[in-house]
C-alpha cells in the first residue's frame, strides 16, 4: 500500500454523487488532497481527508500549463511525496502523470480495489450508478471490469 494516496477532484465528486465516498477511507485509510482540489469539490471536505498545499508552487504553475489547477496541484503533490498513488480520471492528466513516473489509478480502479479487497460484494450496481450520474465508461471497459470480477 502506498504511503500517500492523493485524490483529484473527479474521484471525490463521482463517489459523492453515488453516496460511496467512504470507499476511499475504507480502502486507503488516509487520503490527501490539495486546497485547489478542495475548492473545485465545492463542498466541505470530510475530516478524514488531509488537505496539504504543494510546496513548490512554481512547479505547480508549470504543470497548470498542461492541465487544470486541481489536477496540476494533485500531480505536483504526488511528485513531492515519495511512495504516492494519485487517484485521477482525466486522460490528459493521466498521460502527464505517466510521463512523470507517478503511480496512479482512477475512480474505476478504486471501485475494483474495493471489490478485490472484499469491501463490497459487487461492482455492477456501482458501475450502473456511475453511468446514471454521467460518468463515462466505455462498454468495453465495463465488460472487462465485470468479467475480471466474475460478474
Amino acid at each position: 500500500m502506498p504511503e500517500y494516496v492523493i485524490a483529484d477532484t473527479s474521484v471525490l465528486i463521482i463517489l459523492d454523487k453515488i453516496d460511496r465516498l467512504e470507499i476511499l477511507k475504507r480502502i486507503y485509510k488516509e487520503i490527501y488532497t490539495t486546497p485547489e482540489v478542495a475548492s473545485e469539490y465545492n463542498k466541505p471536505i470530510p475530516g478524514w481527508i488531509i488537505i496539504e498545499s504543494v510546496k513548490d508552487k512554481r512547479y505547480q504553475t508549470f504543470i497548470q500549463t498542461q492541465v487544470d489547477i486541481g489536477e496540476a496541484s494533485a500531480i505536483a503533490l504526488a511528485v513531492e511525496k515519495d511512495d504516492s498513488l494519485l487517484i485521477i480520471d482525466d486522460l490528459k492528466a493521466r498521460k502527464l502523470a505517466r510521463r512523470l513516473g507517478i503511480k496512479f489509478t482512477g475512480t474505476l480502479g478504486v471501485i475494483n480495489k474495493a471489490k478485490t479487497s472484499g469491501l463490497i460484494d459487487e461492482i455492477k450496481p456501482l458501475l450502473e450508478k456511475l453511468r446514471e450520474v454521467n460518468f463515462r465508461i466505455s462498454d468495453n471497459i465495463l465488460e472487462s471490469l465485470l468479467k475480471r470480477n466474475n460478474e
